[in-house]
């Protein structure tokens, strides 16, 4: 009978691991936002956001301080004591993720780019807003008025979300694109400060004023 073969633990060893590289790797995991994996998950808005806006974010501390102290001294429109701590910078609270469904919304134009001889503040009658979900999150639409914005609702922490956004402007369509154009691209901030009640500040907004402010109460 002939003798076993015996071979090499060098090529042992090769043999081994080839044989291991041919057997098929099993399926990839479910991605998180798949069937029964919860919410989507989002890119981070960094990845997403123009340098323009990165920059607008970054300096909203400026434009809270600039706008009220125009709002302050200068003549405007509409009562400003009306609104009480939507205009507070400090007045954040936790838990700011929003339920889903449609809102009251008005705006509270704060400073003026003019100047000191534009309005310092305006504020402006309810018009109506919708929180939607969407495959990509949450988004935010102003569904009435001249000026309205929308945009995804970037999860940023407990106590602000970010949202990137356009704008659209009188008879035009909704705005659903951010980055398209840049003369309608804006960012903002979510916060809620009092209960059942959040607000979108818009620091550096394109036109009239230095901060924009829209307040949301579930309709």
């Amino acid at each position: 009978m002939p003798r076993s073969v015996r071979l090499p633990a060098l090529l042992l060893t090769s043999l081994l691991a080839l044989a291991a590289c041919a057997t098929p790797p099993g399926p990839p995991p479910p991605p998180p936002g798949g069937p029964g994996g919860g919410a989507p998950v989002l890119r981070d808005w960094r990845g997403i956001v123009t340098s323009t806006d990165r920059d607008r974010y970054a300096r909203r501390d400026a434009a809270w301080d600039l706008a009220l102290q125009q709002a302050r001294r200068q003549r405007g429109s509409g009562d400003l004591n009306s609104v009480g701590a939507l205009i507070d910078p400090d007045a954040r609270r936790s838990n700011v993720r929003p339920p889903v469904g449609d809102y009251r919304c008005r705006t509270v134009k704060l400073g003026s780019q003019g100047g000191e001889e534009g309005l310092g503040y305006v504020v402006y009658g309810w018009f109506a807003c919708r929180i939607e979900q969407t495959p990509n999150g949450l988004k935010f639409v102003k569904l009435t008025g001249s000026q309205r914005p929308s945009g995804l609702l970037f999860p940023e922490n407990d106590r602000h979300m970010v949202m990137l956004g356009s704008m659209a402007l009188a008879s035009e369509p909704p705005a659903n694109s951010y980055g398209q154009r840049p003369d309608r691209d804006l960012v903002a901030v979510l916060e809620r400060f009092a209960d059942s009640r959040w607000r979108l500040v818009i620091p550096w907004p394109q036109n009239e004023s230095n901060l924009d402010l829209i307040e949301l109460v579930p309709a």
